[in-house]
């Protein structure tokens, strides 16, 4: 039987070095080329800047947005925490004005709402009632006592205080300094003056 057919192959001494020089030059120019085609083909339009709306942007601002209306001293729009009451809204509101009607008022207990409107009735005039405000820094004791909310103690923790430090600059001490609440506040701030 023959061998197959074979062709001698001959190495040439220091082949290797062109081989070592040449390989990575041809990589690189593979690869340069591969980079503009595939930017050639796969280039498209700029992407075009996402439509903004100042608007839709700003991000919503935390509480509760509560619409104050009717016999308070400054009716408006309030910006009031969660978990709020009305009576919140309407001390936020500046209180109830002189001429609100004491039989109508909203639930001063209920919880608020977003968006909500806490509307507070006038008093009729054609009733003839007249709201006798009283002085909180020169009243007495029984005058303070008439006040719907003040009990004797708190109405003597008044005169306590107004002989110790010169009187109230404001109505709203009863809550901030002698903690009166904030509920009782609203209805007795209609019959105080200072």
């Amino acid at each position: 039987m023959r061998a197959p057919f074979t062709i001698p192959l001959r190495v040439v001494p220091g082949w290797k070095r062109p081989l070592l020089v040449l390989a990575p030059l041809t990589l690189a120019i593979a690869g340069v080329a591969g980079a503009y085609v595939y930017r050639t083909t796969h280039a498209a339009a700029p992407p075009s800047p996402p439509i903004t709306d100042p608007v839709l942007d700003m991000p919503a601002q935390p509480g509760l947005l509560i619409d104050v209306s009717g016999a308070v001293d400054n009716p408006g729009l309030y910006r009031l925490p969660r978990g709020d009451r009305v009576f919140d809204a309407i001390a936020a509101a500046g209180g109830l004005s002189p001429d609100a009607d004491m039989s109508k008022l909203p639930n001063l207990a209920g919880r608020l709402k977003d968006g909500e409107q806490v509307k507070v009735a006038f008093a009729k005039t054609t009733s003839g009632t007249v709201v006798v405000r009283i002085n909180l820094n020169t009243a007495t004791l029984e005058e303070l006592e008439t006040v719907p909310g003040v009990t004797q103690a708190f109405a003597q923790d008044c005169i306590d205080y107004r002989t110790n430090y010169g009187g109230f600059q404001n109505t709203r001490e009863l809550v901030d300094i002698l903690g009166m609440s904030e509920a009782e506040y609203v209805i007795a701030r209609r019959y105080l003056t200072l």
